[in-house]
């Protein structure tokens, strides 16, 4: 049996916002994005990925503990795994992430401009997809076998797939910040009607944690 599309531990603020202004190379997640996140950094999740290996247990951490689980193949949009736009000048950017990315599965980036595969440390392994969503998609289930894919983002990449009706399942964690500008995430959606409903809201430390489900009611646009 196939596994589940999903989108987890994907975080927007208050006002609604998946990422803030002007993502550059200092700026990753645009500028003030990485207050998005501020629920996700204490997690022992976060510390054992990227820290010291000592981090806070809870309702937060159990959230970002389960979003790790399961992965079989994951997709990035481009602005998620660089700043780089147009062509590739070279091949010298490999992800913002250093020699071992933390996915471990083979990861599918969304670009107009192709670019050659290449493998990481510890099992990653980037390819890069011109075709579109669907093609993606089709690409990450063949390489995901019967575990999960998960739409890592960015914002733009979450909404095509919510619109084309494609993702089962969201984590979406509310954020006690507000940004004020940078890439909204709920304008234009109509989720209802693409067939979604929230089967749970449940409050953490730091963040509102949001799971949206698919049902198959309504119908996509």
């Amino acid at each position: 049996m196939a596994g589940k599309v999903r989108v987890s531990s994907f975080a927007v603020s208050a006002d609604g916002f998946g990422a803030g202004p002007a993502q550059s190379r200092e700026a990753p997640l645009g500028v003030g994005g990485e207050r998005l996140h501020h629920w996700f950094y204490p997690t022992k999740t976060f510390q054992t990925m990227f820290g010291q290996g000592e981090g806070a247990e809870g309702t937060d951490n159990g959230f970002a503990e389960r979003s790790m689980q399961g992965m079989g193949a994951w997709i990035l949009g481009r602005n998620m795994f660089g700043p780089i736009r147009g062509d590739w000048p070279d091949e010298a950017w490999k992800g913002w992430w250093g020699d071992e990315p933390p996915y471990h599965v083979p990861v599918f980036v969304l670009t107009h401009h192709p670019r050659p595969s290449f493998e990481m440390k510890g099992g990653t392994v980037f390819h890069f997809e011109t075709g579109g969503v669907e093609a993606a998609l089709e690409r990450a289930r063949a390489a995901a076998g019967d575990k999960d894919i998960r739409i890592g983002g960015g914002t733009e990449t979450i909404r095509q797939y919510l619109q084309a009706g494609l993702i089962d399942e969201l984590h979406i964690a509310i954020s006690p910040v507000l940004l004020g500008r940078g890439e909204p995430f709920w304008d234009g959606l109509d989720l209802p009607a693409l067939g979604y409903e929230i089967a749970r809201s449940t409050a953490g430390e730091r963040a509102t944690h949001l799971e949206i489900v698919r049902t198959g009611q309504g119908g996509a646009a």
